[in-house]
């Protein structure tokens, strides 16, 4: 079996607790309009891997995340190739490394489950990724609805699987509806903490090299009062 990987990053810091080995997989059914991987957007432009590869370029660097830290499949979407990421979650655990992924939820199939349990008996953590509370506005934004995000972050809670919330802020795009996102987050029993990630525009000149259209041209980042503003909204410590 082999999996497209984009790349390795191997002292992240903002993918989950402690020092994290990050993986991110080549691959992604979403089209966030402020997206700022989109070379990790079409699934066979990665190279390829088998699980062992993976598990190799990990165990490399296990002393510097050492008991807090551990590894994060990001993307892209990692979840889109949840087969290869199964295989390779298996080898992790049994060295006892910490996991988890992040993820958007929009492959989760609620009439197909069979392997999403499978999964999540070898997943620590999920870092799961709420583009927008309201479905008309997702498929704008992101060019799916959220029901399967919505129903996976459900099926998450209903097996009590550890949880952070991420949710990028956007001003005037999803700013307005924080009250409804805090009402759908408590709900959920699961959930750990909460991020807001403030939308930044870093990922312009990807888009000019790749000769694609920047969707959010002329948005400008969120101010302070607003990040902190929406923090208060919803609750992060």
């Amino acid at each position: 079996m082999k999996g497209f990987i984009h790349s390795f990053e191997s002292f992240g810091t903002v993918d989950g607790p402690g020092i994290r080995f990050v993986v991110f997989m080549q691959g992604c059914p979403l089209r966030c309009a402020y997206c700022h991987n989109p070379d990790t957007w079409e699934y066979k432009q990665g190279v390829a891997y088998e699980p062992m590869d993976v598990y190799n370029q990990v165990i490399k660097y296990k002393n510097y995340y050492g008991k807090t830290g551990g590894v994060t499949f990001s993307g892209g979407e990692p979840l889109v190739q949840i087969e290869f990421i199964i295989e390779c979650l298996k080898l992790l655990k049994k060295d006892g490394i910490h996991t988890a992924i992040d993820t958007s939820g929009i492959t989760f199939n609620s009439n197909n489950l069979e392997k999403f349990d499978e999964l999540i008996k070898y997943v620590d953590l999920f870092l799961l990724d709420i583009k927008h509370i309201n479905n008309d506005e997702h498929l704008k934004l992101t060019s799916k609805e959220n029901k399967n995000v919505l129903e996976f972050a459900k099926y998450l809670s209903d097996n009590k699987k550890d949880v952070w919330i991420r949710h990028v802020l956007l001003p005037n795009i999803n700013e307005e509806y924080l009250y409804e996102l805090r009402e759908f987050i408590d709900l959920l029993d699961n959930v750990k903490k909460i991020e807001i990630l403030p939308y930044h525009t870093m990922g312009i000149p990807k888009y000019r090299n790749l000769g694609i259209k920047y969707a959010l041209e002329g948005v400008a980042p969120p101010t302070k009062e607003e990040v902190n503003k929406a923090k208060e909204i919803l609750g992060v410590k």
